[in-house]
């Protein structure tokens, strides 16, 4: 079953990999939108790096962030590469 978000961009369902929130219609989950947010990347530029993706999509994530901060935090920590083992010249 496909859980529709009160951000019409934004479903979550079992059948996606850990039942992730992702943007309608693609396989990008929010964290992504999220974590290039966290890099200083301005929404507006989103589509620029994410071109599959419309501004009323990149923003309806951020939205669904906002409202969902834990639940978006955890799937961030849980798909985190450890430091580890990140090559030394990407770091």
């Amino acid at each position: 079953m496909v859980t529709q978000s009160a951000h019409p961009y934004v479903i979550a369902s079992p059948n996606l990999p850990g039942g992730e929130p992702v943007i309608r219609g693609t396989r990008t989950p929010v964290r992504a939108i999220v974590e290039l947010w966290r890099q200083g990347i301005p929404p507006e530029e989103m589509p620029t790096h994410l071109p599959h993706l419309s501004l009323a999509q990149v923003f309806a994530a951020l939205s669904y962030y906002a409202e969902n901060q834990d639940e978006v935090n955890s799937f961030i920590e849980a798909n985190r590469v450890p430091e580890n083992l990140i090559h030394p010249m990407l770091q």
